[in-house]
Protein backbone atom coordinates (compact mmCIF):
# COMPACT_ATOMS: atom_id res chain seq x y z
CA UNK A 1 0.00 0.00 0.00
CA UNK A 2 1.32 3.28 -0.88
CA UNK A 3 0.86 6.60 0.72
CA UNK A 4 -1.06 7.87 -2.22
CA UNK A 5 -3.39 4.84 -1.29
CA UNK A 6 -3.94 6.15 2.34
CA UNK A 7 -4.28 9.88 1.37
CA UNK A 8 -6.78 8.53 -0.66
CA UNK A 9 -8.81 6.29 2.47
CA UNK A 10 -8.04 9.16 4.09
CA UNK A 11 -10.33 10.98 1.41
CA UNK A 12 -12.95 8.34 1.27
CA UNK A 13 -13.05 8.22 5.62
CA UNK A 14 -13.36 12.04 5.46
CA UNK A 15 -16.53 11.44 3.18
CA UNK A 16 -18.14 8.78 5.56
CA UNK A 17 -17.55 11.09 8.01
CA UNK A 18 -19.18 14.04 6.52
CA UNK A 19 -22.29 12.06 5.21
CA UNK A 20 -22.76 10.51 8.86
CA UNK A 21 -22.71 14.33 10.30
CA UNK A 22 -25.40 15.47 7.53
CA UNK A 23 -27.42 12.20 8.84
CA UNK A 24 -27.59 13.48 11.63
CA UNK A 25 -28.33 16.60 11.12
CA UNK A 26 -31.52 15.94 8.64
CA UNK A 27 -32.73 12.87 11.16
CA UNK A 28 -33.25 14.94 14.10
CA UNK A 29 -35.83 13.90 16.22
CA UNK A 30 -35.63 9.86 14.76
CA UNK A 31 -33.72 7.99 16.96
CA UNK A 32 -32.56 5.44 15.17
CA UNK A 33 -31.01 8.01 12.73
CA UNK A 34 -29.25 9.46 15.13
CA UNK A 35 -28.14 7.26 17.34
CA UNK A 36 -26.50 4.89 14.09
CA UNK A 37 -24.80 7.65 12.95
CA UNK A 38 -23.48 8.44 15.99
CA UNK A 39 -21.98 5.20 15.60
CA UNK A 40 -20.84 5.31 12.49
CA UNK A 41 -19.21 8.94 13.45
CA UNK A 42 -17.47 6.95 16.02
CA UNK A 43 -16.64 4.16 13.96
CA UNK A 44 -14.75 6.87 11.70
CA UNK A 45 -13.11 8.32 14.35
CA UNK A 46 -11.23 5.09 14.82
CA UNK A 47 -10.35 4.52 10.90
CA UNK A 48 -8.98 8.14 11.06
CA UNK A 49 -6.86 7.13 13.73
CA UNK A 50 -5.51 4.47 12.56
CA UNK A 51 -4.87 5.86 9.00
CA UNK A 52 -3.06 9.22 10.52
CA UNK A 53 -1.07 6.91 12.04
CA UNK A 54 0.19 5.26 9.26
CA UNK A 55 0.65 8.28 7.30
CA UNK A 56 2.59 10.24 9.58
Amino acid sequence: MTRTDLKEINKMIEGIEKRAKGLIEKGQGIQAIERNAARILASTKMLKINVSDLIS
